[in-house]
């Protein structure tokens, strides 16, 4: 298949939807659509490059951490990055109907990771959080690491709420850290 380089050079390096019908899709949203282009290998389109810039310049700084996917190449409108083969922390959550101190605890080193980076959110939701085929986790859609100034998983909870484990990832990380369950108490009631 024609590369991802060739097809934006012949668009004015820009892509659209129409670009890559070849590929498939695996996602669509309110910022781009994601298309897989190989194995190890997936294209996110943006609607606007404003958007584009914002998640690019977190891969960019993410990319001493195992938890950012890597980034391979970009035009104005689009980044090529790796390609996460495996589960979000919602399907898992729905398939294993429990919370393992493991998953805990890559949560909780994934959210030290995002201070570590420098990003200003240390936070995401969950169906960003992805567990490769390795069992290694991994992030996506950083558009807001510099722009929401928020040291408290606020989405993360909330979306664990929603699915019944907040109180049970809250119980694992007292276990685990009772520092950091009670830095995020006076925020969590």
């Amino acid at each position: 298949m024609e590369s991802i380089t060739a097809i934006a050079a012949r668009n004015k390096g820009k892509l659209d939807l129409e670009n890559l019908t070849k590929y498939k899709q695996l996602g669509k949203g309110g910022d781009g659509a994601v298309f897989q282009i190989s194995h190890n290998k997936c294209v996110k389109i943006f609607w606007k490059e404003k958007t584009q810039k914002l998640e690019l310049k977190a891969l960019q700084k993410g990319q001493s951490s195992p938890i950012i996917p890597r980034l391979y190449e970009y035009g104005s409108n689009y980044i090529v990055m790796e390609y996460i083969n495996g589960y979000n922390l919602k399907k898992y959550l729905k398939k294993k109907k429990r919370f393992s101190g493991s998953k805990i605890k890559q949560i909780l080193y994934m959210l030290s990771e995002f201070k570590r980076i420098g990003f200003l959110r240390h936070d995401t939701e969950v169906r960003h959080i992805y567990f490769n085929e390795k069992g290694e986790v991994k992030v996506i859609d950083h558009k807001r690491a510099f722009t929401t100034d928020r040291t408290y998983p606020m989405k993360l909870i909330s979306g664990l709420e929603k699915l019944g484990y907040a109180e049970e990832f809250l119980q694992g990380v007292k276990q685990i850290s009772p520092t950091i369950f009670n830095e995020w108490a006076k925020y969590y009631q």
